[in-house]
């Protein structure tokens, strides 16, 4: 299986690239007044698609390198912020009560998703951070 790792590590990259874009998309709608857009069926199911084949990508990548998760400081830091993430989007997108409540955990959502970008492009825990 390890002659298909660059074609999955693709697959994962384009997929992390449109999970972002279209959450971004729909924070954006939310912010905006556009709570039933940001929640339409289509939009809701392409983000459940992309997600299932971004977290499927990942899975075998791990399967491919069995050792990598607890190997590498960086994915393991990858993976903590992997569910800070979900949290805030969640309550960005649904769950705050506020408005100003769903901005601050939309903004905060962003920041962990470009830290997690930085992480793993830099392989190293502090991610964009690091010299």
């Amino acid at each position: 299986m390890f002659e298909f790792y660059p074609q999955i590590k693709a697959v994962h990259i384009l997929c992390v690239l449109l999970s972002g874009a279209l959450f971004a998309l729909r924070g954006a709608m939310v912010l905006a007044g556009r709570n039933g857009a940001a929640q339409w069926a289509p939009v809701r199911y392409l983000s459940y698609s992309i997600d299932t084949t971004l977290l499927t990508a990942a899975l075998m990548l791990l399967t491919i390198l069995p050792g990598a998760l607890f190997a590498n400081g960086w994915l393991a830091t990858k993976m903590v912020l992997l569910v800070v993430y979900v949290v805030l989007a969640t309550l960005a997108l649904k769950r705050a009560n506020s408005r100003r409540a769903r901005a601050i955990c939309f903004a905060l959502a962003l920041g962990t998703y470009l830290f997690m970008l930085g992480v793993a492009r830099m392989h190293h825990p502090l991610g964009w951070l690091h010299g």
